[in-house]
């Protein structure tokens, strides 16, 4: 795990510098200067406006009774792709976008978190059932409950 981590860190910011180098050399300094720049205030604008959306979404379907994995799985998307956008780069600047940007986050929330569900439990069987639900726009056919049913020993009092 930490030699993965090790390459990851070295790697990925190596092949960034690489590809920021090519592209002032084609552009301009300026230009590529600009274009970190852009991606990287409108990655903390679009992180913002999505969070609050999804944090909105996340308190409505729990009102209704609905469970939260999707909107997490969601929030933890917008977070690292805002994370990404941030980061000066070229490839974290494509994946934070693919990350925080509604209709690709809800291709790749099922994928991500079958993905961390193998990782955790090891078990294919597990996270190949995990189906993730997202009810924006229609309405839940079940009701949220009512309140707790009585139970053998709640009685009315006379």
């Amino acid at each position: 795990m930490i030699w993965k981590l090790a390459l990851l860190f070295t790697v990925v910011p190596t092949v960034e510098l690489i590809l920021l180098i090519f592209i002032g050399t084609q552009i301009g300094v300026l230009w590529t200067t600009a274009i970190v720049l852009v991606t990287g205030f409108t990655g903390a604008w679009l992180a913002k406006r999505e969070g609050s959306g999804m944090l909105r979404k996340l308190r409505a379907d729990l009102k209704r009774g609905l469970p939260p994995a999707a909107r997490i799985a969601e929030g933890v998307m917008v977070l690292v792709g805002g994370l990404l956008l941030v980061t000066p780069g070229v490839m974290t600047d494509i994946v934070g976008f693919a990350m925080i940007l509604p209709f690709t986050r809800r291709l790749l929330a099922p994928v991500l978190l079958r993905f961390i569900l193998r990782q955790v439990t090891g078990d294919d069987t597990l996270a190949d059932q995990v189906e993730l639900r997202f009810d924006d726009d229609e309405e839940d056919p079940t009701p949220p409950p009512s309140g707790p049913k009585p139970g053998p020993f709640d009685h009315p009092v006379a």
